[in-house]
């Protein structure tokens, strides 16, 4: 399976930044923050805070995992 890496700009706290994901994370990423009721900026903007001098794009891929994970029975 061969999925492209996308990169988008974002707004955090009033800076602007980029984050390159691959294609099925922004997906995953767009259906956990609408199922919260959040913008995917916003959804950013929490993992963001809590990424303790991650990467952005790392902390992303783990929160996405995260999640699905605690979907998973």
């Amino acid at each position: 399976m061969t999925t492209g890496v996308t990169k988008r700009s974002v707004m955090i706290a009033g800076h602007r930044t980029s984050v390159s994901l691959e294609d099925p994370f922004w997906e995953a990423l767009r259906r956990i923050a609408a199922a919260r009721g959040q913008s995917v900026q916003a959804l950013i903007g929490t993992i963001d805070a809590s990424r303790d001098g991650q990467n952005l794009s790392s902390a992303i891929r783990v929160f996405v995992l995260a999640e699905v994970g605690r979907r998973v029975p």
